[in-house]
């Protein structure tokens, strides 16, 4: 290791919104069971803000609970969750440059795209640990990780090989791009969560076999809590007992309760709830767990009242609701799609069309080859519009899908959309989603709105169109071959989103650009490249005309990225 230097350049998050360059961060060596990869490019990230502004309340920022031993964490200095600093950056391709002497499957030299979720080891906040967050990422010169941290329980390796004749910024980008097949790729629950608990609360009246219908269609959970809170109405006693204690089904273990606030929180996997006041239902949504379901019956009424609905567990728990105006469950198990997936002759509105995952969004619906597509494109720039439209319309054309670029300021296309793709973590685009939204539409909301945090949502609406929002976070492993495939053979060209280059010395600019939405595409990082600050690529042709000269058409390519690495090599 004689030729790996002791300090590297390395941009550091050390508080909230406190980001540095620190030009002498200490390279660690490699333990026995650890690897150092020297970091070749990183792509800077919407997510990173997320991580910026929260630090340690971050959910992926927090303590490893369960998946690896404390002894084993103990050892690993790249290790950093809670209040320690971190180093951002998870898009990214790195190059094995030592390895300890127990490692298995790695030899120096070899390059790898980095899967960074590691879902399987447990934080405090029931989320998982990632690099990048409470692990340190890419946005350093040189990168440790402990070979069993980026290894699965099954085997699996998150560190991908991938071969010289790519670019590392198209080989990079494969992960936000596999972030974005991971939101239409994922699979609904269509059912009761099987050995699940069940929480049913009536405050309307419900049919004697309501739940036993329901049972019967979509599967048994282990128990289920019951609450009236039904009030017998005066001279009707049967209202009372319609909403009371629901007939034994076997294999289902029943308990009643009294009130909703004395239940712990996110501790059922499927909530029913019969009736249409708004305040019970605010309070329902603390009680769904990750990946639960919240099943509404308004049985007749209507709320009345927009409803403070969790929207953010949406993307960061998985939480799914569905309703029906009438009184049987079972029929709003009915509007669940077997898939996130885009249909035939959906029409599709991407909002924050002109940023850097909006543009991936657009550009992968429209070549998806889904037959009858039209695809709204809506963003309040113009500059970021116009750069998006030079590369959709002419792909919309080949595809034979119909493209509408709009300003959302100003413009609204005068229909109801199928499918809403939401890019900015604003709770009132979710709201005006609902709006927007046609009869049995899917909302998407991709942009990671905090947990934490509620919308207030036309309910009534929702239910009565019959809507189903829908978020992901991450990606799995498998949507990261899928892409790296896609890149390998030519059928996605990753680099289409390129808009500007930067060693580290512009990475923190970088990052702020990605805040203020300046720059339209991604930013792509060379650490090698020392002294590079943030550089567009039209601002090329003036300050690099080398590079300037192997671009295509304007667009990012390896021959680029290859003269940019020699110039600064010199």
């Amino acid at each position: 290791m004689k030729d790996i230097p002791r300090t590297q350049y390395a941009v550091q998050l050390v508080g909230p919104d406190e980001l540095v360059l620190n030009k002498h961060k200490e390279v660690f060596r490699p333990g026995p069971r650890q690897i150092l990869c020297r970091v070749e490019t990183v792509g800077l990230c919407f997510s990173d803000l997320k991580l910026l502004k929260q630090f340690s309340s971050h959910v992926r920022k927090g303590e490893v609970v369960a998946g690896l031993e404390a002894s084993v964490l103990a050892d690993i200095p790249s290790y950093v969750p809670g209040d320690r600093p971190t180093v951002p950056g998870h898009e990214t391709v790195v190059r094995i440059a030592a390895v300890g002497g127990e490692v298995k499957g790695f030899s120096v030299g070899q390059r790898y795209l980095v899967q960074t979720d590691y879902r399987w080891l447990k934080t405090a906040a029931r989320s998982n640990a990632a690099f990048g967050y409470n692990f340190e990422g890419a946005l350093q010169e040189y990168v440790l990780v402990d070979e069993r941290v980026v290894t699965s329980p099954e085997g699996e390796s998150m560190f991908l090989p991938v071969g010289e004749e790519l670019s590392g910024s198209a080989v990079a980008l494969v992960e936000p791009w596999a972030c974005v097949e991971d939101a239409y790729a994922s699979t609904e629950r269509t059912c009761i969560k099987e050995g699940g608990r069940m929480l049913v609360v009536a405050e309307a009246d419900v049919e004697d076999d309501a739940i036993a219908y329901l049972m019967d269609l979509y599967g048994k959970p282990a128990t289920m809590t019951w609450i009236n809170l039904a009030t017998t109405r005066q001279g009707d006693s049967a209202s009372g007992s319609r909403a009371g204690r629901p007939r034994q089904t076997p294999g289902v273990q029943v308990v009643e309760a009294v009130a909703v606030g004395q239940l712990d929180d996110a501790a059922f996997d499927d909530v029913v709830y019969f009736g249409s006041n708004p305040a019970t239902v605010e309070s329902l949504f603390a009680k769904v767990g990750t990946n639960g379901l919240l099943n509404i019956c308004l049985c007749g009424g209507r709320f009345g009242r927009k409803v403070s609905t969790m929207i953010g567990r949406v993307h960061y728990g998985g939480i799914r609701i569905i309703g029906t105006c009438g009184s049987s469950p079972a029929d709003a198990m009915e509007i669940i799609p077997p898939t996130d997936e885009i249909r035939p002759g959906d029409k599709i509105c991407v909002v924050g069309a002109g940023g850097p995952m909006g543009m991936m969004h657009v550009i992968r619906n429209i070549c998806q080859g889904v037959e009858g597509l039209s695809v709204y494109a809506g963003d309040v720039d113009d500059g970021r519009l116009e750069a998006l439209s030079r590369i959709a319309a002419p792909a919309a054309i080949r595809n034979n899908v119909e493209y509408i670029a709009y300003d959302a300021q100003t413009d609204r296309p005068p229909v109801k959309f199928d499918y809403i793709a939401i890019m900015a973590p604003v709770p009132a685009l979710v709201a005006a989603a609902v709006g927007d939204g046609a009869e049995r539409g899917l909302i998407n909301i991709f942009a990671g709105i905090p947990a934490t945090v509620c919308g207030e949502i036309d309910l009534d609406a929702y239910i009565e169109k019959g809507l189903y929002f829908i978020g992901t976070s991450g990606s799995t492993l498998d949507d990261m071959k899928l892409m790296l495939g896609k890149v390998q053979t030519g059928t996605l060209d990753t680099n289409v989103s390129v808009a500007a280059v930067s060693g580290l010395d512009g990475a923190v600019e970088g990052i702020r650009a990605v805040e203020s939405r300046s720059i339209a595409g991604k930013i792509v990082v060379y650490p090698a490249c020392k002294g590079l600050g943030l550089t567009r690529l039209e601002e090329l042709r003036t300050k690099i005309p080398q590079v300037a000269g192997e671009l295509d058409d304007g667009l990012w390519t390896v021959e680029a990225e290859r003269k940019l690495l020699e110039l600064y090599a010199k």
